[in-house]
């Protein structure tokens, strides 16, 4: 993490408050370590409460992590509403259910989560984000450009979190409030574990990906940083790629 950070000012984020959905695990979690180790008030969400409490215990304080199925609404509008103010909107929460995607039932449901739950999350936090002149992440994917025959949901919603983020920005430019979203490419998290661990299907990863490694969690947190800062304040309705320069093969 020393790494990352390192490159900031140390305060850069001071008296800032960060919301991350999705923050107990992966890049989410990486997101909300890197805030917090620049001086941000953080709150994380965890869809349950073995979440949070497993956060808690792995990321070394500093960061307040709350319960919250962004599926749920009322829940989204309650949480949101309690909070002081929010200057910065990490938007992580996110799953893959490779293979059972093509029920359209299981569809249905990743798509709740990672698409329209995202939008509930903007669209609650929005007054707030408006008052504090602030900005939203969110976390799009290499399958936002690219199809995923074993993932078509995730894929369909990583697309929709691609034009979700140009519509939200060209939409609430006027009230201040940028929106940009980071790209990640192959990073070492949960979700990308069972690829990990079959040399058949990481293989052609590596192959593909020039800098020819796995990417981390941290990794993509300095570019969430980046376009959050006040160096990224001309910026809006962008897709920044943090992938090892996947894309450009």
């Amino acid at each position: 993490m020393s790494g990352i950070v390192d490159a900031f000012a140390p305060d850069l984020f001071a008296r800032r408050r960060v919301l991350v959905s999705g923050g107990t695990s992966g890049i989410g979690l990486g997101c909300a370590r890197a805030f917090r180790a620049l001086g941000a008030d953080v709150i994380a969400t965890g869809a349950t409460a073995g979440e949070c409490d497993r956060a808690r215990q792995g990321a070394g304080g500093g960061v307040e992590f709350r319960e919250l199925d962004v599926r749920d609404g009322a829940g989204v509008e309650s949480l949101v509403g309690s909070l002081p103010g929010i200057d910065v909107l990490v938007n992580a929460a996110g799953v893959i259910r490779r293979d059972a995607e093509h029920d359209p039932a299981v569809f249905a449901d990743v798509v709740a989560i990672n698409l329209t739950g995202v939008m509930a999350v903007c669209s609650a936090s929005k007054p707030k984000l408006v008052e504090a002149r602030g900005c939203v992440v969110n976390l799009a994917s290499m399958l936002t450009f690219f199809g995923g025959p074993r993932a078509p949901a995730y894929s369909a919603s990583k697309g929709g979190i691609g034009q979700l983020t140009k519509s939200l920005a060209a939409a609430w430019a006027a009230e201040g409030v940028r929106v940009n979203a980071v790209a990640p490419g192959w990073v070492a998290t949960p979700l990308t574990q069972p690829l990990q661990d079959d040399p058949e299907r990481s293989r052609p990863i590596l192959a593909r990906t020039p800098l020819a490694r796995w990417g981390t969690p941290e990794e993509v947190a300095g570019g969430v940083l980046f376009l959050a800062s006040p160096a990224a304040r001309f910026v809006t309705g962008a897709i920044l790629a943090v992938d090892g320069g996947y894309l450009a093969t």
